[in-house]
Order: C-alpha cells, then sequence, then structure tokens
C-alpha cells in the first residue's frame, strides 16, 4: 500500500524528552518509544536526539540504545530533575535543536526565550478527576507542570478529543492550539498471530480455551470489581473464567477479597507479569470478549489493542473511550453490573452480532490508527509549529 507521506522544504533537527522512553515500561514509556520508533521508519532524514536523566539498558531499550542514527544524551547533573526542567536549555542549544517535544506533560521552564519550539503531548488529566489517589504533592507539581506546559508550549498534542477538552477546560487554552493526535501502537498488535501460535501460548500459560479478558492496572478508576460483580449476574451457563492481566496494590486485595466472597474465587485467573509483548497478544485474540469499564481515560489503549486483535470489545459510554472503541465496540454504564452482564451475555450467546463486532472494531482500529498517518500528523504538527 503507497503511504501519502508530506513533503517539507527541509530536514528537521528534533530534541525529545526521553526519561520515560529508557525508564518506563508501561503507558507513558510505551508512548515514546512507539512514536520515536515511527519517526524513525516513516521519516529518517529528520535528526532525532533522546535526552534523558538515564537509561534502563534492557531488550526494550535496546533498539534505541545501539540505534547508530539516533543521538542520544544523558544527563551528568548532580540534580538530575532540575537539569531536566530547567540547563537541559543550554544542552539543546548547543546541539542546534529546533523544535523539542516533551513526549510527557512537560517542558523546560523558559524554553519559549531560547528561540527553540516546543510541542508537548498531554495524555490525561485523571489527578484533576481522581485527585483521592494522588498524594497532595503530587498533584500540586502535576497541576503545575501540566498548566505551564499548556500555556507555554508552541502546541499541543492531545491524544484524544476528550483529552483535548479536559485541557480547554481546566487551563483556559485556544481549542487552536491543539492538535489531536492518537497514539499509534506496538507494531505487533497490527499483524495477527497465527492460531497454532496462540494457541500454544495460551496452553503455555494454563489459560483454559474460554475466557473473558480484563487488561490494565488494577486500580479504583478501572473498575474491575465491577466487572466482577457482573459477572455474579451472568446466566450460570453461560459463565467461564475471566483472566485479569495487570499489577496492583490494595484496590486488587479488595478485588481479589470480593471475588472470593462472591463465591468467584476459581473463576479468576490473576497474572501480573507477562514473559513477553507476544503472550499478551495472544490473550487478546483467543479471549471471547474484553471487558474494560473504565471509569476515565485519557485514551484506552487495551480497547483498540483487542480490536486490531479481532476480539469483541465492552467498554464504558464515557472518557475517551468511544475514540479508543469506534462503532463496534459495546458501550455500557460502567457503573451498573446488570448492564455490563448483559453485554457478555450478547456476545457469548449470538454468534452473529459477535463476528459484527469483530469484523466493524478490526476495520475501525487499522483505519483509525495505521502508523503511517498518526506519524504524518506528528510531523505535520511539528512543521506547522516551526513554521508559526
Amino acid at each position: 500500500m503507497e503511504v501519502n507521506l508530506p513533503v517539507y522544504i527541509y530536514n528537521m533537527k528534533i530534541g525529545f524528552d526521553s526519561k520515560r522512553l529508557f525508564c518506563n515500561f508501561t503507558g507513558l514509556g510505551n508512548y515514546s518509544r512507539t512514536l520515536l520508533r515511527n519517526l524513525d521508519h516513516f521519516y529518517p532524514d529528520n535528526d532525532y536526539y533522546l535526552y534523558s536523566t538515564k537509561v534502563v539498558d534492557n531488550e526494550v531499550t535496546e533498539e534505541f540504545v545501539d540505534h547508530p542514527d539516533l543521538n542520544i544524551r544523558i544527563s551528568e547533573a548532580l540534580f538530575k530533575g532540575l537539569w531536566r526542567s530547567f540547563s537541559i536549555k543550554s544542552q539543546l542549544k548547543k546541539d542546534g535543536i529546533e523544535l523539542y517535544h516533551g513526549l510527557s506533560h512537560e517542558i523546560p521552564v523558559n524554553i519559549h526565550k531560547t528561540g527553540i519550539k516546543s510541542v508537548v503531548t498531554i495524555h490525561d488529566l485523571i489527578f484533576k478527576f481522581y485527585p483521592e489517589t494522588y498524594a497532595f504533592i503530587d498533584r500540586k507539581i502535576y497541576d503545575f507542570k501540566f498548566r505551564y506546559a499548556c500555556r507555554h508550549s508552541d502546541r499541543i498534542i492531545a491524544i484524544s478529543e476528550n483529552t483535548k477538552r479536559d485541557i480547554i477546560r481546566f487551563y483556559n487554552i485556544d481549542p487552536e492550539k491543539i492538535d489531536v493526535i492518537y497514539q499509534a501502537l506496538n507494531p505487533a498488535f497490527y499483524k495477527l498471530k497465527p492460531q497454532h501460535e496462540t494457541d500454544r501460548i495460551i496452553k503455555q500459560l494454563n489459560i483454559p480455551p474460554d475466557y473473558l479478558l480484563s487488561v490494565g492496572t488494577v486500580e479504583p478508576r478501572k473498575n474491575l470489581k465491577k466487572v466482577l460483580e457482573a459477572l455474579t449476574w451472568v446466566n450460570r451457563d453461560l459463565q467461564i473464567p475471566l483472566v485479569v492481566v495487570g499489577k496492583g496494590r490494595k484496590y486488587k486485595q479488595e478485588a481479589e477479597h470480593f471475588a472470593r466472597q462472591a463465591g468467584l474465587g476459581k473463576s479468576v485467573i490473576w497474572i501480573d507479569n507477562l514473559p513477553a509483548n507476544d503472550h499478551l497478544q495472544a490473550l487478546y485474540q483467543n479471549a471471547k470478549a474484553l471487558i474494560y469499564p473504565s471509569l476515565y481515560e485519557g485514551f484506552g489503549l487495551p480497547v483498540t489493542e483487542a480490536l486490531l486483535c479481532k476480539t469483541p470489545v465492552i467498554t464504558s459510554a464515557g472518557s475517551s473511550l468511544k475514540e479508543a472503541g469506534g462503532p463496534g465496540s459495546l458501550y455500557v454504564n460502567p457503573k451498573d453490573p446488570q448492564e455490563i452482564a448483559a453485554a457478555i451475555e450478547k456476545i457469548l450467546t449470538d454468534e452473529t452480532f459477535r463476528q459484527k463486532m469483530i469484523e466493524t472494531g478490526y476495520l475501525y482500529a487499522h483505519q483509525c490508527f495505521a502508523p503511517d498517518n498518526l506519524t504524518r500528523q506528528v510531523i505535520n504538527c511539528y512543521q506547522k509549529t516551526l513554521d508559526s
């Protein structure tokens, strides 16, 4: 398929806040790595500089550490946090950076006074909606950094229309300054694994052939206890195990206790860590459905991952999840376990309906989250920023 990439007059010298690329191995880190990988693949003539306070050198980051065309700058400053927020500017100027992209909510203070243009990606404003899940000092720091970045960057990338609305609401930002650009997924998800391979992995994980799936950190916002409660409403003849993939602390203990009390102890399979990313893909592909009734998301990556794996999705009628799930997903009130249960029963009993969900969701995900298209949108944002 021909890739329709934009033509720009000059090659760009772009710097990135890469702390999470090298040190975070969940959402923000995945966003950073996927974006840099796609930029380098589709637009290799630009010069990319990666700035971080340290590098965790492992199998996830090695492709960046060993990449001959990426320029990595590691701070030798005594106070690393201050370097990221303040003194990094001298290194950016020394490297001749034209545009700096803060990949996760922040930019250096006073970068707008250096002549270097800046873009910031805002993923979500969860701390505004669920302040009780953050320490007081953390909320204050996040609010300062987010507000400063939104007001002083040249442009903002919001990862969903929902996040854009939140930025406008809380920080009174001109909508014209914000570009909504969805995040691309790990390349592995764009190609289905052969059935014999997924069957082997499922067997290796000791998972039964029929199961429902929940993916994500086990915390109150993800709403797992309502899923467990919904399972008690599902017709007994239709009940199959729920596989829960995700770490958690206090809320996970509460969920485990609830499952035992509700007689679901043997029907819930808990997985904290998966050996490799292909194991997660196999779990998606073989699941009867993904259940993801989150109360708030900046985007909702597991929803789109599931669609690309031809897995039906039950998710919330709110937040950004309709953007992630498109027209082929089932949307429910996340606070109503009976409504969640009814959605589960519909998928398990109506194979024609389930196949229609799979086909519609798969097409939507490939059309809406194609890596070349999303990367082109980022490049256009950079170009617009430098031309302003």
